[in-house]
């Protein structure tokens, strides 16, 4: 996602989400279709998970985060599956999408990843629940910026959806991505929190039209977070977006994704809802971090035939 094809933004456009109705029903079974819609096996199996891997923002928001945690993420990052592995089914090099960290960590990332072209992102805007003056939200951003990152995951005020106060949102999200500057912005609407579908809906047609690069369905720290139904309706935004505008945008569901077929049955949704360009990092990311282990483990199995024990595929 380069500068020339970055979602700009609209005026806000009450208009085209205010009627918006969702049969959740209906969703729930279009959603649970998902994971049995494509039979992938073998090679092919192989080649899906692999993708995965290169749109994982490979994470770390623990309160002990020091500079050594960081730096063996990193490590991982650019090296998210064992050579030998990767040897035996063909594929050079492999990093993950991006490595994701609180601002304070930035810098150390930054130096830990050098010239390998991962970029890093930051969440802030007082994650995760996002209730800090907008004023220390958006220095948050202006000092995570200077430090380097290429990307940024705000959080959003969650009261603005639920009082149905459009204006409010979108003028909060607009000053976080001018905030913003040249990095890339994450909207992160913690969708456990908004009660309804409906409410998802709304709430992503106002991070696009504010200027979302990617719209990220949770934080991870909600009793809820990334749920197939859930990232049913926020693609079904993203189309809607593109054909009101002819701006693509990304979507990134986070939290919940733990398994090798999680990523699978994600990249299914991808294919069949926003199609192929959906299947890559500058369009697709994935919030996990124990997810790799997983998928690590059955890359292992495809290329021997057999589990390879846990600790072989520490996360860093």
């Amino acid at each position: 996602m380069t500068a020339s094809n970055r979602n700009p933004g609209t005026d806000l456009r009450l208009d085209w989400f205010e009627g918006i109705r969702i049969n959740t029903p209906a969703v729930e079974r279009r959603a649970a279709t998902l994971p049995a819609r494509r039979s992938l096996k073998k090679d092919w199996q192989a080649a899906w998970l692999l993708n995965a891997v290169r749109c994982i923002d490979l994470t770390t928001l623990a309160g002990d985060d020091t500079e050594n945690r960081v730096a063996r993420l990193c490590a991982k990052a650019m090296q998210p599956i064992a050579p030998e592995l990767l040897d035996k089914v063909g594929v050079e090099s492999l990093t993950t999408g991006a490595v994701c960290v609180y601002p304070t960590m930035v810098a150390a990332a930054k130096r830990a990843l050098g010239n390998s072209g991962v970029p890093v992102a930051s969440v802030a805007t007082g994650f995760p629940a996002g209730l800090m003056p907008l004023d220390l939200r958006l220095a948050e951003i202006r000092y995570a910026v200077d430090q380097g990152a290429d990307e940024i995951d705000i959080v959003i005020t969650r009261a603005h959806v639920l009082q149905g106060n459009w204006a409010a949102l979108y003028d909060e999200i607009s000053a976080m991505r001018e905030a913003c500057g040249a990095s890339k912005m994450k909207s992160i609407l913690a969708t456990g929190d908004l009660k309804s579908l409906e409410n998802v809906a709304k709430a992503s047609h106002v991070a696009m039209q504010a200027g979302s690069d990617w719209i990220k369905t949770s934080t991870g720290k909600e009793g809820v977070n990334a749920t197939l139904p859930v990232s049913l309706v926020m693609c079904r935004t993203i189309r809607d977006y593109r054909e009101q505008t002819g701006h693509k945008v990304g979507f990134k569901p986070a939290g919940g994704l733990r398994t090798a077929k999680d990523a699978i049955s994600w990249q299914v949704l991808m294919k069949e809802e926003l199609g192929t360009d959906w299947l890559k990092p500058d369009l697709f990311r994935i919030g996990a971090s124990s997810l790799l282990g997983d998928i690590e483990r059955q890359i292992s199995h495809h290329v021997t035939g057999r589990y390879a024990a846990g600790y072989r595929q520490a996360i860093a």
